[in-house]
């Protein structure tokens, strides 16, 4: 008989205890009623209690400035930076908070939430790898110890410069390294610098497209004055002055082509144009800007007479 009077008094508190369990189960789901869950953080961030837009904005306020701090890294014992908006890493706080959001009702965190537990929640980092392995491709054409073969524009005259090898940036496999860079720094708030692998790099140009540039285009180019005419109005940009600050090239693929600096154009231009509208083929109109005077430059620069060295913008959308 005692030995019964034991197990029931077990199975009371075995009763007594699930029942108090339900009642704060119930408790919590009736108190947790808010967008995103009680307790709920991300990276240490509380961001539960509220709307997802609470949230957003408490992780915004928390951990925004850490995402758009640029990244220190080094290339070959060269410290350069890199923008996160640049190379396409970003924290997005909307689908963080948008997973974080919901019911929970695992009963564990429906009572924890009772007694300040927390619920972790991943942050979402997405990551553009075609927008970082450009960014990073331009990085490596500026860092590193490896050169480019490219021509050099001054006034009247124009230099081949031949590459040089050396180390330059990994972009493959630096891909990898700053995507966890920049989740490390969000992570942490300590801006580390981050040493890229690097490989050895060998110039894309050749001497022969160095040759074959100079010949087509840069002696060309640079050979006399190119006159640029738009609605009775005209131009003119010389190789003494105006060309070295409007011209360069640069390799793609292991063949030199030609830059045309616009701001330079426009600050050159001086208003000589305000107030000309080109129409276009669909009949929208724009005024005429650096890049039809590029455009126009293109033809010009390669004429040898002053006529063929004279191009007229056509405003009518025709020609």
């Amino acid at each position: 008989a005692p030995a019964k009077k034991g197990r029931s008094k077990l199975v009371l508190v075995g009763a007594g205890l699930v029942g108090l369990l339900g009642v704060a189960y119930g408790a919590g789901l009736l108190l947790n009623h808010s967008d995103v869950p009680k307790g709920t953080t991300v990276l240490g961030v509380d961001i539960g209690g509220g709307t997802k837009e609470e949230g957003i904005n408490k992780l915004e306020a928390a951990l925004g400035k850490r995402a758009h701090a640029p990244l220190q890294l080094s290339v070959g014992g060269k410290k350069v930076q890199l923008s996160p908006d640049k190379a396409g890493l970003s924290l997005d706080s909307q689908e963080t908070v948008r997973g974080a959001a919901g019911s929970d009702y695992n009963p564990v965190s429906v009572i924890g939430s009772l007694f300040g537990g927390d619920r972790v929640a991943k942050p979402v980092f997405p990551v553009d790898e075609e927008k970082l392995a450009v960014a990073l491709t331009d990085l490596a054409g500026a860092s590193g110890s490896a050169t480019e073969g490219t021509i050099l524009f001054s006034p009247n005259k124009v230099t081949p410069v031949e590459g040089k090898p050396g180390k330059g940036l990994d972009v493959r496999r630096s891909i990898y390294s700053v995507r966890d860079a920049f989740r490390a720094q969000v992570e942490t708030g300590q801006a580390k610098v981050v040493e890229l692998p690097v490989t050895s790099r060998q110039p894309t140009v050749t001497k022969a497209e160095l040759d074959r540039a100079m010949k087509e285009f840069a002696e060309p180019a640079m050979s006399d004055r190119i006159t640029i005419r738009a609605g009775g109005k005209e131009i003119q940009f010389g190789p003494a002055r105006s060309l070295p600050q409007i011209l360069s090239m640069k390799a793609v693929d292991g063949r030199l082509v030609e830059v045309y600096d616009k701001k330079a154009i426009e600050r050159l231009l001086d208003g000589a144009f305000d107030g000309l509208m080109i129409t276009k083929g669909d009949g929208t109109k724009h005024e005429v800007s650096a890049d039809d005077v590029a455009f126009a430059m293109r033809d010009a620069l390669l004429g040898k007479t002053p006529a063929e060295r004279t191009k007229t913008i056509d405003l009518s959308g025709e020609g």
